[in-house]
C-alpha cells in the first residue's frame, strides 16, 4: 500500500440545537470486556533491560535505520511472485502473444538432391514432353491451351526463348508415349437382390474394348453401349490377358473390393473400359476361367464375348448349350479412354443396363487414372523411372510457386498453380514426399502437410501394393520428417514458445503429423523407424530438457562462481523452472497427451526437480559455513521459489509429493530461515519507527487513520502471507518458528503503539478543545492495528501436530493472540481516558448547573444545556472515530456521567424530594441519547453497572428513614455468597411457637470458619438479632458462648424470641447471624454475617400442630460479607440528620469499621 499524507480536513462545526437526532446515525455495538489473562506488554516490560518506559530501538546490527523501506520493497517483490503462484495458471493468462511463430531451422541440403544442369534440362525437356503427349480431358477449371502451359515451364526452369523453343522442337521429333489405364475397383453400393436370401455374390468383370476403324477425333461422341445380348456389333476377338476379375463377396448388396488393375491402351481416343457386375451361382473359379479362355477361338461380337467366358468355364472349356445354373447380371459400365481425366479421377459410376429390358441398379466406384509406360525422353532412355522423373518435377514446380507467393512465409499451404492443375495433382504420396522435403529447407504450414497425410490415410489401400522404390521412398520420407520434427522438439522452449498464440497452433499440427505417422509405421516392410516413434519423441523431450536447463544453469548461475555469487542466479534459475512447468502444464501437457499420447508435464517435472533438487543440495551444503544476513536473505527467497515447486505438484489432483528429490529440502535451509526472521523483526521496528515520524497525527482522505497504521498493516499483511508462502513442513520446527514470529509481530505492535503515545504527547494542544483530533486519529490508529494484528497473527498457524490446537489455533499462537489484544484493548482504553478526561470539567459543570437550578423551572429546560453540549461533541466524535472506537467513547462518557451525578447527589444532603426527581429525568433523558433508537449503546449496557447504584440511591433518596432501613435488611436477604470457601458455614434451626407467640432460633454449629488469630484459628461466637429494629422495638439481640481456637465450634443453643406473628410475616423481617472472634485484649473482629428471612421458617408459613418443640430441617447458611448495595442504604441513612437513622448507623458503625470491601 502506498503511503499517503494529506492535509487536515477543513471542517466547519457549527453550534447545533439541544436535540437528541445526532446519534441516530450512530450504529450499535457491544464493547469488548478486557478478560484478566497474561499480558505481552507486562510479559516484555519484566525483562531484564526493558526498565525504561521508552520503547526500545531495534538493533541495527548489520543493517541500517533507512534499510526499512528497502526490506518491505524487496518483500512486496517477493510476495507479489508468490501470488501469481498460488492457483494452477490458465492457458488465457500464458497465451499473451498472437505474433508470427520463431522461424524453424531450415537446411538446403534436407531437399531432394540438387541436379546437374544435365539434369535439370533432361528434366525440362520431360516436363515439355508430357505437355506436349498430355492424354485425358481437362477439367473446367484447368488451362487447355498448349502454348501457356509452355510458357509457364519456360518460366519455372527459367530457360531463355530460343533454348525453349530448340527444346520443344526435340522433344515433337520425339516418339509418343505407350499408355496404360489404372483401374481400382473400389466398392459398390445399392445392388439388385437375384439370390432368395435376399443378397447376391457378386463379383466384377473388366477389359478393355477396342473399336474398329480409325481413332476417333476428340469433340462430342454419341454413347456406345455394349453388351451381351444377340446381334450386337462383332469385331476381332482379344486376347483374354486383357480380361481381369474380381474376388466374389457373398451375400451383400454393398461390396468392397478394393482391387487394383493395370491395362494396356492401344488408342486412348478409341478404346473403352467396359466393366460387368455378376452375381455369381456356383463354386467355380472365375480367375480359371478367365485363364480358360486361351483355348476359346472363333467368337464374334463384343458383347458375347463378356458372356461367353462364364459359359465356357463351366462347360470346361468347351461351347454347349445354355445352362440352368448361370450367373445373373447386375449392371455394366462403359467409359471412353479419352474421357479419363489428366489428372485421374475417383467417382461413382451408375451402372446401365445392357438392353432396355434389363433391370440394373446401384453404383459403382472407381479410381481411374492415364500412366505412360514408355516414354522417348533421355531420362527413360537412362533408366529413370518415371516415379522419379514425376518427384523431381513436382519438386521444381513447388520450390517455383513458393518462390512466387511467399517465399518468406511459414504458413504458405502448397496452394495449386493456375496453368499445371492436372500435373501439380499427382496424389497426396508424392506430394507429401516432396512437401515434406522442402519443408526442411522452406519452412511451410504444418496444416498442409497434416492435410496430404490425412489423404494418405484416406487412400492408404493403395499403398499396399506400391513397388519397392516407390515404397522405400514413402518410408524415407517419413524418416527424414521425424527426424526434423524430433529436432524441433528439442528445442521446443525456442521454437514453439508458450506465450505466442501462433507457435503453439504449429506445434499442435506437428504433432498431429507425427501421430499420422505412428499410423503408417507398421504397413511398410522397409521400416523407417528404428523404435516406436513416441520413445523417440520421449527422448527427444528428455535431452531437450536437460539441454535447456544446462543453458539456464550456465547463465544464471555457473558452477564455476563462489556460492554465495552464485545464489541470486540460482534464485532465476528456479523461478525460470517453475514458470516453464506452469507453461508444461497448461500448454504442452494437453497437446502432447491428448494427440500422442505422452505425458508431458511428469515427464519434464521430474526430470527438472531431481536436477533443481542436485544444485540445490550441493550449494547448500557449501553455503552453511559461509552465513551472513545477505545468503540467509537470498536463501530464504530460494526456499520459498522451492517450496511452490513442490506445492505445484501437490496441488494437481491425484500427485504425491513423497517421491520427489524435493523431499527434506527445508533442513538446511532452516538456519537462514532462523537468522532471516530477526533481521525481519528489525526491519520491521525500523519501519514503523520511520512511518511514525512522518505521520502528522492526521486523518488520511477518506479514511479516519493516519497514515502510519496503514503503513503498520501493511507490514503485518506481509509477514502473514510470507509465512504462508513459507509453509513449514516439519511440524516441531514450524511451532519454534511461528512462536517465535508471533512474539515479533507482538512486539512490534506493541513498540508501534508506544511511539504513537510519545508522537501524540509531543503535539501542540489547543486550549480550550474539548475533543483532540490527533488523540482520536491516535484511537482509530489503535483499533486498526488491533484488527490488522489479530487478523495477521490468526495466520500463523503451524501445520496441526506441533501443539495442541485451541478453537482452530496452536495453544502458544493463542495465549499470544489474546495476550495482544487484551493489551491493545488496555491501550485503547487508555487513549478513550485521555480523550475523555478534557470534557470532564464540562460534564461537572453541566451536572451542577442542573443540581443549582431553581425547582421553579422544568426538568427538560434544566437538562437543555448537557444535552446540547453532548449533541455538539458526540457529532464531532462522529465524524472522527470509527464505530468501534466512537462506543468505546460513548461508554466513558456514559461512565462520566453516572459517577459525575452520583457526586452531585453525595454533596447534597437533605434536599427536597424535586431535587431527585430532577436527576431521575435527567438519567432516563441520557438513557434515551445514549440509546438513540438502537443505533447508539444497548440499554443493556447501559442499564448496568454504575447505573444500577444511581438508580439506587435516587429510588433511596425518595424514601423515608424507615423505608432505607428496611431496605437494608432486604438487600441483605438478597445478597447470594460469592465466598462459599473463604467466610464459613453456619447450620441453624428456625421455627415459630404459635401457643407461645415466639420465635425459636436454634443455632447448631458452624465450619470452615476464617482463621483471624495469630495462631491459625479463632475464638467464634454468634450474634443473633431481629431485624429491622422498628418492626422489632422491644426485642435485643442474643449471642452465643465463646468456643475458643477452632475453625469449626458447634454450639447446639436456643433463643427465644417473643415476637407476634403478623410482624414475621412483613416484608424485610429476618433474623441476622453475625459471626465475631472473641479478642481478650482488644475489639472482636468481624468473621461473617448471614440473614434469614422470617416469612419463611416453619410456624410462619403454616400454624405449627403438636409435635415437638424442635421441628423443622436445620438450614446450612453461607456465611459472607456486606457487598455495595447493603453499605449504600448504610450510607444514605448516614446522611439523615434525624434521630432514628443517626442511632441505627451508629449501632452499625462500628461492626461495619470491621468489615472489608470485597474487591
Amino acid at each position: 500500500m502506498k503511503e499517503r499524507r494529506t492535509g487536515r480536513h477543513s471542517r466547519a462545526l457549527c453550534p447545533q440545537a439541544p436535540t437528541m437526532s445526532t446519534l441516530l446515525e450512530i450504529k450499535s455495538s457491544v464493547l469488548r470486556q478486557v478478560q484478566v489473562c497474561p499480558s505481552f506488554r507486562r510479559r516484555t516490560e519484566e525483562e531484564p533491560g526493558s526498565a525504561s518506559a521508552d520503547p526500545q530501538e531495534p538493533a541495527t546490527g548489520a543493517w541500517k535505520p533507512g534499510d526499512g523501506v528497502e526490506f518491505f520493497t524487496q518483500m512486496r517483490l517477493i510476495l507479489k511472485k508468490e501470488e501469481g503462484r498460488r492457483s494452477l495458471p490458465c492457458p488465457e493468462v500464458l497465451l499473451r502473444s498472437s505474433s508470427p511463430a520463431p522461424t524453424e531451422p531450415v537446411d538446403p541440403n534436407r531437399g531432394l538432391r540438387a541436379l546437374t544442369q544435365e539434369e535439370v534440362e533432361m528434366l525440362y525437356e520431360e516436363a515439355l514432353y508430357t505437355v506436349l503427349y498430355r492424354a485425358g480431358t481437362m477439367g473446367p477449371d484447368q488451362v487447355d491451351d498448349q502454348e501457356a502451359l509452355l510458357s509457364y515451364l519456360q518460366q519455372v526452369f527459367g530457360t531463355s526463348p530460343e533454348e525453349h523453343a530448340e527444346a520443344i522442337e526435340r522433344v515433337k521429333k520425339a516418339k509418343a508415349p505407350t499408355y496404360a489405364l489404372k483401374v481400382s475397383v473400389m466398392r459398390a453400393k445399392n445392388l439388385l437382390a437375384k439370390d432368395p436370401n435376399g443378397f447376391s455374390d457378386p463379383y466384377c468383370m473388366l477389359g478393355i474394348l477396342s473399336a474398329s476403324g480409325t481413332p476417333r477425333e476428340p469433340g462430342p461422341h454419341k454413347e456406345q453401349r455394349f453388351s451381351f445380348r444377340k446381334g450386337a456389333k462383332r469385331g476381332s476377338p482379344q486376347p483374354a490377358k486383357s480380361i481381369q476379375v474380381t474376388e466374389v463377396k457373398s451375400s451383400t448388396l454393398n461390396p468392397v473390393w478394393k482391387e487394383h488393375f493395370v491395362f494396356e491402351i492401344e488408342d486412348v481416343s478409341t478404346d473403352q473400359l467396359h466393366l460387368d457386375i455378376w452375381d455369381h451361382d456356383d463354386d467355380v473359379s472365375l480367375v480359371e476361367a478367365c485363364r480358360k479362355l486361351n483355348e476359346v477361338i472363333g467368337l464374334k461380337g463384343m458383347g458375347r464375348y463378356f458372356k461367353q467366358i462364364v459359359k465356357s468355364a463351366r462347360a470346361n472349356g468347351k461351347a454347349g448349350p445354355t445352362e440352368d445354373h448361370t450367373d445373373d447380371f447386375l449392371g455394366c459400365l462403359n467409359i471412353p479412354i479419352w474421357e479419363v481425366p489428366v489428372a485421374g479421377e475417383d467417382r461413382w459410376f451408375k451402372l446401365e443396363p445392357r438392353s432396355s429390358a434389363s433391370r440394373v441398379q446401384g453404383d459403382c466406384q472407381l479410381v481411374l487414372k492415364l500412366i505412360t509406360t514408355q516414354r522417348d525422353t533421355g531420362m527413360s532412355q537412362r533408366g529413370r523411372s518415371g516415379f522419379l522423373s514425376y518427384l523431381l518435377l513436382l519438386s521444381r514446380l513447388l520450390q517455383f510457386e513458393h518462390r512466387a507467393e511467399e517465399p518468406n512465409s511459414s504458413s504458405w499451404r502448397g496452394s495449386c498453380p493456375t496453368p499445371l492443375p492436372w500435373l501439380w495433382a499427382g496424389g497426396p504420396r508424392r506430394h507429401w514426399q516432396v512437401s515434406s522435403r522442402h519443408h526442411q529447407t522452406c519452412t511451410l504450414d504444418y496444416g498442409y502437410l497434416l492435410g496430404l497425410l490425412e489423404d494418405m490415410q484416406a487412400h492408404w489401400e493403395e499403398a499396399a501394393s506400391l513397388p519397392q522404390e516407390q515404397e522405400e521412398s514413402l518410408a524415407d520420407s517419413f524418416s527424414a520428417f521425424s527426424e526434423f520434427a524430433l529436432r524441433l522438439l528439442r528445442q521446443l522452449r525456442d521454437y514453439f514458445p508458450a506465450t505466442n498464440s501462433t507457435a503453439i497452433h504449429r506445434l499442435e499440427l506437428l504433432l498431429r503429423c507425427l501421430d499420422k505417422l505412428q499410423l503408417f509405421q507398421p504397413s511398410f516392410e522397409v521400416c523407417p523407424f528404428e523404435t516406436e516413434l513416441n520413445t523417440d519423441i520421449t527422448a527427444a523431450l528428455k535431452r531437450g530438457n536437460r539441454e535447456w536447463y544446462d543453458r539456464l544453469l550456465n547463465a544464471k548461475s555457473p558452477r564455476e562462481q563462489p556460492g554465495p555469487q552464485r545464489l541470486a542466479g540460482l534464485v532465476e534459475l528456479v523461478d525460470a523452472v517453475y514458470e516453464d512447468l506452469q507453461s508444461c502444464y497448461s500448454i504442452y501437457a494437453s497437446l502432447f497427451h491428448s494427440i500422442i499420447k505422452i505425458d508431458f508435464f511428469t515427464l519434464t517435472f521430474r526430470q527438472l526437480e531431481r536436477l533443481v533438487a542436485e544444485e540445490v543440495w550441493v550449494l547448500t551444503e557449501d553455503l552453511s559455513s559461509k552465513m551472513t544476513l545477505e545468503v540467509a536473505s537470498r536463501l530464504f527467497e530460494l526456499y520459498l521459489s522451492l517450496a511452490d515447486i513442490q506445492r505445484f505438484w501437490s496441488s494437481i489432483l491425484g500427485r504425491d509429493s513423497r517421491s520427489l528429490a524435493l523431499v527434506g529440502i527445508h533442513a538446511p535451509f532452516l538456519p537462514a530461515v532462523k537468522l532471516w526472521l530477526q533481521v525481519l523483526r528489525d526491519q520491521a521496528k525500523w519501519r514503523l519507527q520511520g512511518a511514525v515520524d512522518v505521520d502528522t497525527l492526521e486523518p488520511m482522505e477518506n479514511s479516519k487513520h493516519s497514515s502510519s497504521v496503514a503503513t503498520a498493516s501493511l507490514c503485518f499483511s506481509h509477514i502473514q502471507e510470507l509465512w504462508t508462502c513459507l509453509a513449514w513442513p516439519d511440524p516441531v520446527q514450524a511451532q519454534g518458528l511461528g512462536t517465535q514470529l508471533s512474539q515479533d509481530l507482538c512486539e512490534a505492535a506493541l513498540f508501534y503503539t508506544e511511539l504513537l503515545r510519545k508522537k501524540v504527547d509531543t503535539q501542540p494542544r489547543a486550549s480550550g478543545e474539548a475533543v483532540s483530533e490527533p488523540l482520536c486519529v491516535v484511537l482509530n490508529n489503535v483499533e486498526l492495528l488491533r484488527r490488522a494484528a489479530g487478523q495477521a497473527l490468526r495466520g500463523l498457524a503451524w501445520p496441526e501436530g506441533a501443539a495442541g490446537l485451541t478453537g482452530g489455533l496452536p495453544r502458544a499462537l493463542l495465549n499470544c493472540t489474546q495476550a495482544l489484544d487484551e493489551d491493545l484493548q488496555r491501550e485503547a482504553c487508555t487513549v478513550t481516558a485521555h480523550l475523555t478526561s478534557k470534557m470532564v470539567g464540562d460534564i461537572r459543570k453541566y451536572v451542577q448547573h442542573i443540581s443549582l437550578s431553581p425547582d421553579s423551572i422544568q426538568n427538560d429546560e434544566a437538562v437543555a444545556p448537557l444535552m446540547k453540549y453532548l449533541d455538539e461533541k458526540l457529532a464531532l466524535l462522529n465524524a472522527l472515530l470509527e464505530k468501534e472506537n466512537l462506543n468505546r467513547v460513548l461508554e466513558a462518557l456514559w461512565e462520566l456521567l453516572l459517577q459525575a451525578i452520583l457526586q452531585a447527589l453525595g454533596t447534597n444532603l437533605d434536599v427536597s424530594a424535586d431535587f431527585y426527581s430532577r436527576f431521575h429525568f435527567t438519567l432516563e433523558a441520557l438513557v434515551t441519547f445514549f440509546h438513540a433508537d438502537g443505533q447508539g449503546l444497548p440499554l443493556e449496557n447501559l442499564r448496568d453497572g454504575s447505573y444500577k447504584r444511581l438508580e439506587e440511591e435516587l429510588r433511596l433518596h425518595k424514601c423515608s428513614t424507615r423505608e432505607c432501613i428496611e431496605q437494608y435488611y432486604l438487600d441483605k436477604l438478597k445478597q447470594r455468597s460469592l465466598e462459599h470457601n473463604r467466610c464459613g458455614r453456619l447450620s441453624v434451626r428456625c421455627y415459630y411457637e404459635a401457643a407461645e407467640q415466639r420465635l425459636v432460633v436454634e443455632v447448631l454449629h458452624a465450619a470452615d470458619l476464617l482463621p483471624l488469630d495469630a495462631n491459625g484459628l479463632s475464638d467464634p461466637f454468634v450474634i443473633v438479632e431481629l431485624g429491622p429494629p422498628h418492626f422489632f422495638p422491644l426485642v435485643h439481640s442474643q449471642r452465643t458462648q465463646v468456643k475458643s481456637r477452632t475453625l469449626h465450634p458447634v454450639y447446639d443453643e436456643l433463643f427465644y424470641f417473643s415476637v407476634p406473628a403478623e410482624v414475621c410475616r412483613r416484608r424485610g423481617a429476618c433474623v441476622l447471624f453475625t459471626v465475631m472472634d472473641h479478642d481478650w485484649l482488644s475489639t472482636n473482629d468481624f468473621a461473617g454475617e448471614a440473614a434469614l428471612g422470617l416469612g419463611s421458617i416453619g410456624g410462619i408459613v403454616r400454624p405449627q400442630v403438636g409435635g415437638s418443640t424442635r421441628t423443622g430441617q436445620p438450614i446450612t447458611l453461607h456465611l459472607r460479607r456486606p457487598r455495595a448495595q447493603v453499605r449504600s442504604a448504610l450510607r444514605m441513612l448516614e446522611g439523615r440528620t434525624n434521630r432514628e437513622a443517626q442511632e441505627f448507623v451508629k449501632r452499625l458503625r462500628e461492626l461495619e469499621k470491621f468489615m472489608e470491601a470485597d474487591p
